[in-house]
């Protein structure tokens, strides 16, 4: 429901709902956004309602890391309560100071992930809400690829962590944006980034990152607080996850205490750099309209591939982009009045640019030798080269 987002947002999204992807009229624009995005309301009856494992979903059950060793993972600990007047996905976590004593919580996604925009809504919490408040705790919304083996060179994560009581030493509060490149878990050794906040963060809190340009950057509430670069860019498709989970039980004072975490809704759209009003109006938009699930995301984070990729319906992807005999032969590529393409250009649908792609995807490596194109912007774009993503179609060799 809309009154669940927050009041700026609601601002922002009024001001560009027309925009969104589901109520545009321009044409083509719909279907090319539409089969490349992830939205969910998590109205769910309880964790082992089926539509959450036919949807991608998890509820996490096995024992491990990370966390308290011993604690459990109990699937009880996973609900869909309505608060503050919406439904939504809940990870609740207990612990009375010993390992079998404390239980945590991870709700996961598929995956299926890469480069785009990945948006929630999560209320975090400073206090417990039973027993003794004190314990290091984080609570989180990531994106992660496994581990295969120490330091792997294709592992990636990308976090917010918010540990309300502090914990790796820290003493209060302290909110992580933390992106890595990778890690060895014994002895322990981590190749990461992160830019923190050192203030409380309790309450409705609208999260987004955006994975695009060789940049990660992350947006708390609208504005910038983070942007992650170079060898820490992420190679490979992760999954969505938030969990719940106890750094260890130092900090415990006495009897049994009971944290809770709240998310609102996850939006997900392949390959688009949105901004932080952008996702406000989609996630408006599809609510409006009584959608409160939609998958579109193809295997390895993109559109599912038809028998001709790099048609208009299915411009084609970075491993099978669309080819110069692949172009629109009604649009003949006049370049006359169309800009050079920039990396850093902003482009809204409909924009047109000169072009010749790269032959690796490196923007600044060497070129295909396909020639200059003339491309147009499908929706709004930023850092995508044309020729290597879907927010492109091409109109033809000039």
């Amino acid at each position: 429901m809309v009154s669940s987002l927050t009041a700026s947002m609601v601002a922002l999204a009024a001001g560009t709902v027309a925009a969104a992807v589901f109520v545009t009229t321009t044409p083509g624009t719909a279907s090319a956004a539409e089969c490349k995005a992830l939205f969910d309301d998590f109205s769910y009856s309880g964790p082992a309602d089926p539509l959450i494992s036919q949807r991608g979903w998890t509820v996490r059950t096995n024992a491990g890391g990370p966390g308290v060793p011993g604690a459990s993972w109990p699937a009880s600990n996973v609900s869909f309560p309505t608060v503050d007047g919406a439904k939504g996905l809940q990870l609740q976590a207990s612990t009375d100071g010993t390992g079998a004593g404390t239980s945590q919580a991870e709700f996961l996604h598929q995956r299926k992930f890469f480069e785009g925009t990945y948006a929630a809504r999560v209320k975090f919490a400073d206090a417990p809400v039973t027993g003794n408040d004190g314990d290091h705790l984080v609570e989180t919304f990531f994106t992660i690829t496994p581990l295969n083996a120490p330091m792997d060179p294709d592992y990636g994560e990308i976090d917010f962590e918010y540990l309300p009581n502090g914990g790796w030493g820290e003493p209060a509060n302290i909110f992580y944006q933390t992106t890595w490149e990778t890690y060895r878990p014994d002895p322990w050794e981590a190749v990461n980034t992160h830019t923190e906040q050192r203030q409380s963060f309790a309450g409705w809190h609208d999260l987004q990152f955006t994975v695009s340009g060789g940049h990660v950057k992350y947006y708390v509430d609208g504005a910038l607080v983070a942007d992650h670069s170079g060898i820490y860019y992420p190679e490979t498709p992760m999954s969505i996850n938030f969990n719940l989970w106890f750094i260890d039980t130092a900090a415990h004072s006495g009897g049994t205490s009971t944290y809770r975490q709240q998310v609102d809704f996850l939006y997900h759209t392949v390959n688009e750099v949105l901004s932080p009003a952008e996702v406000a109006a989609r996630v408006a938009g599809f609510r409006s309209s009584g959608v409160s699930h939609r998958d579109t995301v193809g295997s390895g984070g993109s559109c599912p591939q038809p028998s001709n990729p790099g048609s208009p319906s299915n411009p084609g992807s970075p491993s099978n982009p669309g080819s110069p005999s692949q172009s629109d032969p009604g649009n003949p590529g006049n370049c006359s009045s169309a800009p050079l393409w920039t990396v850093n250009g902003v482009y809204t649908g409909g924009a047109t640019v000169r072009w010749e792609r790269s032959a690796n995807g490196n923007p600044n490596g060497p070129k295909s030798g396909d020639g200059v194109h003339l491309w147009r912007a499908r929706w709004w774009t930023q850092g995508s080269e044309p020729g290597w993503t879907a927010q492109w179609q091409d109109l033809g060799r000039c």
